[in-house]
């Protein structure tokens, strides 16, 4: 083997162990998260939101964080990720979410968890329904070495149609890497698991890196007015 194709197998032994640590730490900051209480009824979702903030500081000096953070809980579960409704408090029978991209050693962490509050019984289903059909998709991945963006979108729609949910945003997961992702994979469609991205997900960017991906699922049932969140690393364990 050659010095140079040495030194990119090792840059990408490194790169994988760089997102996989970052989201090592994202589940153990979460993980403090609820053991604190930290997204509770009576809790407003900015504090809630500037509490994590701080939790990630204290835990392992996490200082910056690639795209805004997200607390939301209620109605403000149906907002997609651009909008920004106004800041509630957390009631005693709501769904509420997280949406956090802690930047840990400079690789980007991209994790979203929801909470359920009181006994609604579909709302605990969507609880369920979450984690359930994000293994599915990755099964889905897995199962076809050449899947496109479009492709994994499609199935991600079914398998949540199917269980009686709408995808609440227009994509169902993107890029994830060396902050920022975006400037590594500079299209748009192609840096995004969404109807427009006709390119297989497991390819190479611009700089020859292999591109890893984040599956997000934000599943809504705008009738009832509730929705949920969940996302995580798609190609790495």
């Amino acid at each position: 083997m050659s010095v140079e194709a040495n030194r990119v197998r090792t840059t990408e032994t490194e790169r994988v162990a760089g997102l996989v640590a970052a989201q090592e730490k994202a589940v153990a900051l979460f993980s403090e998260v609820e053991a604190r209480g930290i997204v509770v009824p009576g809790v407003g979702e900015r504090e809630a939101s500037d509490r994590i903030r701080d939790l990630a500081n204290e835990m392992f000096g996490t200082t910056k964080h690639w795209h805004k953070r997200i607390i939301r809980s209620g109605v403000n579960t149906l907002a997609p990720y651009r909008e920004n409704p106004p800041d509630r408090v957390i009631e005693a029978d709501d769904v509420a979410f997280a949406d956090f991209g802690p930047i840990f050693e400079e690789y980007e962490a991209d994790f979203g968890r929801t909470y359920v509050f009181g006994d609604d019984p579909d709302k605990h289903r969507l609880l369920k329904d979450l984690p359930r059909v994000f293994d599915a998709g990755r099964d889905a991945f897995a199962a076809d070495r050449d899947i496109t963006g479009g492709q994994l979108y499609r199935a991600v729609e079914k398998l949540a149609a199917d269980a009686g949910w709408e995808i609440g945003i227009w994509h169902a997961g993107h890029l994830v890497g060396e902050f920022p992702h975006e400037v590594i994979d500079g299209m748009k469609a192609e840096s995004y698991i969404t109807p427009d991205n006709d390119t297989p997900l497991r390819r190479t960017d611009r700089l020859g890196r292999v591109c890893h991906w984040i599956l997000e699922l934000h599943f809504v049932d705008r009738r009832r007015g509730f929705g949920g969140f969940y996302e995580q690393l798609l190609d790495l364990a």
